[in-house]
């Protein structure tokens, strides 16, 4: 019992094993295939529809070509060796005619060969076959079978005649026969076959591929435009019924994103209106009772609260209600520069690239400003760099200030979070500046990061696509 137990175990064992191996191996060819395979859809689509395409027409000209031209290629063979073996009846029959004009005429003007006769034993050594050798077999087997004498035969020295000859009792029998005669040529019917029709098939599938894939690309580029807070006015519906679906989807999301923002926007303007009409009551008031400290102290809380509720309505109502448009970013920059210069902060700004990209400019500057304020107040120094190449539009913001610690860089971009050892306490604001300039930057389609700056302090990273 217990060796057939441990016999058991090592069949298991072995099967796991054989099991495992399959997946591995199963794992690999499908990293591989999907290492060649293409990524876009239309290259896709093509293969799917070429390559059964192909196989199928191989596979049906293999089989025509197997079943049809060797079955006539047998028959021709066959009657060249009949009307070869009918002369030599001739030429065994009629020992009168000693000089062979008679059998020479009658084989050059009835059956279309060419027959000559050299002296015994002019046999050559057997030459190489031919790679496809239909011809020179078929030949084989019917000279063997209906004549029975020693032969030669060559199917290859010339390229539109065969030689054959045939070992008789006093001679040596050379017929040349056309090769159209005895074989049914297919290989520019197979080439023309395969290349034509998959020609024809294939310029017709590129015309209908091209055609259903414009419209997902249509969706893609529409998707990518409102992702950017851009507009795409002319994207409709087209294509196929699904793709249309998608596209019938992305407009009633796209409707609800800007009548969930609309009603936002409508809700944010009547309490800033209210807000706005209460602290304006609170300074009248204030400036009617006089000067006195606790009307100062007073003074100081109202704007505090005011300068609050501005923070914290830019933060509700983002980059709404603003439409992208080519802005010119290198005087964008020079203007936050002369800003900083303007607050006693020494600054620089430098942009490389074509200056002029297409984002949201009040938005924009809003988060570039927020950024270099951010930094201004607590770095002496700040230089404001950007680039622009053919996909990203990229703008850095140095300075040497203290620096945030790494643990903490995430943290910061949290609204209404303020921490005591960051650098987003804003002394007495929201705590919102970095949260909003993030906002702006993704509601762009980019994002912000913060790292190690090269004067030693912090480096703001915009990126946005352009």
């Amino acid at each position: 019992m217990t060796s057939i137990t441990t016999t058991l175990d090592a069949g298991l064992t072995l099967i796991r094993t054989a099991l495992r191996r399959v997946l591995v191996a199963n794992s690999r060819i499908g990293h591989a295939f999907k290492k060649w395979m293409p990524e876009g859809l239309y290259a896709r689509a093509l293969l799917i529809m070429i390559v059964p395409m192909v196989v199928l027409q191989s596979v049906v000209a293999f089989v025509f070509m197997e079943r049809h031209w060797n079955t006539v290629t047998r028959r021709l063979s066959t009657a060249v060796v009949q009307d070869v073996a009918a002369l030599i009846e001739v030429y065994k029959d009629y020992p009168q005619d000693k000089d062979r004009t008679t059998i020479r005429r009658i084989a050059q003007q009835r059956l279309g060969l060419v027959v000559d006769f050299l002296p015994p034993g002019d046999m050559p050594p057997p030459g190489p076959k031919p790679f496809f050798s239909l011809l020179d077999q078929s030949l084989s087997v019917q000279i063997s079978r209906q004549i029975g004498k020693p032969f030669w035969i060559d199917t290859v020295g010339r390229s539109n005649l065969v030689e054959i000859r045939i070992q008789l009792d006093d001679a040596v029998m050379r017929v040349f026969a056309q090769r159209s005669a005895a074989y049914a040529s297919n290989s520019e019917i197979f080439l023309f076959w395969m290349l034509g029709t998959s020609s024809i098939l294939l310029f017709v599938a590129v015309l209908f591929l091209r055609n259903q894939i414009k419209p997902i690309l249509r969706l893609a580029d529409a998707a990518e435009s409102f992702g950017k807070g851009r507009e795409a006015p002319n994207f409709r519906p087209r294509g196929a019924r699904e793709v249309r679906r998608a596209a019938h989807a992305f407009i009633e999301m796209k409707m609800r994103i800007e009548r969930s923002i609309e009603q936002r926007t409508a809700m944010l303007a009547g309490v800033s209106h209210d807000l706005r009409t209460i602290l304006t009551r609170f300074k009248l008031e204030l400036a009617l009772i006089g000067d006195s400290p606790d009307v100062d102290g007073m003074r100081k809380d109202v704007d505090e609260m005011h300068g609050m509720l501005e923070a914290y309505l830019a933060f509700a109502r983002g980059d709404s209600g603003e439409h992208a448009q080519p802005t010119d970013m290198a005087a964008a920059l020079e203007e936050l520069r002369s800003d900083a210069e303007r607050n006693g902060h020494a600054a620089t700004a430098v942009f490389s690239g074509l200056p002029v990209a297409t984002v949201k400019p009040a938005a924009f500057k809003r988060c570039l400003g927020n950024l270099v304020s951010n930094a201004a107040r607590y770095a002496d120094s700040i230089a404001i760099n950007g680039h622009r190449d053919h996909r990203w539009l990229t703008v850095m913001v140095d300075d040497d200030g203290p620096g945030i610690p790494q643990d903490m860089r995430e943290e910061v971009f949290k609204p209404f979070l303020r921490l005591d050892s960051a650098r987003n306490q804003d002394e007495g604001g929201s705590g919102l500046g970095l949260a909003i300039a993030r906002d702006i930057a993704r509601s762009h389609g980019g994002d912000i990061t913060l790292g190690d700056s090269p004067m030693g302090g912090l480096r703001a990273t915009v990126r946005v696509p352009v």
